[in-house]
């Protein structure tokens, strides 16, 4: 039970770590407009690939493998952990690590009721945790 509480707080900082890294190295792709699916698909990975920022940024877009890796060891993960904890447990942390990582590369500051949820968001993991490793 432990172990998988570890490997998926993991995940959650794998998931969380990477999607600002990924959103800042992407920046100007919603600029791009198109008259249909199959153009807009071409255009977004020429930009992609002709962009230098993705190129820099990603550093031959190890962000974007930190998350796909992450995404495999969830699923490794929820074959041995509880889904009605390991879910939320995730999805919650990620926010969390979205919003620790995000001021370090420049994204704006949360607002200090953002801490406060942040606080409440662990706290209530932790009582969830708590009650799942009692019964």
């Amino acid at each position: 039970m432990l172990s998988s509480i570890i490997w998926l707080i993991v995940v959650a900082a794998m998931w969380g770590f990477s999607t600002p890294l990924i959103r800042h190295g992407s920046a100007g792709i919603e600029n791009i407009q198109k008259s249909n699916f199959l153009s807009q698909w071409f255009a977004e990975i020429g930009f992609l690939a002709t962009n230098w920022k993705v190129r820099i940024s990603n550093i031959f877009c190890f962000p974007f493998l930190i998350n796909q890796s992450g995404s495999a060891l969830y699923a490794l993960t929820l074959g041995s952990a509880d889904l009605t904890l390991a879910v939320p447990l995730v999805n919650s942390l990620t926010l969390i690590f979205v919003s620790i990582s995000g001021p370090l590369l420049g994204d704006k500051d949360a607002k200090p009721a953002s801490y406060v949820g942040m606080t409440l968001v662990a706290a209530g993991m932790t009582l969830c945790i708590l009650d799942n490793s009692l019964k």
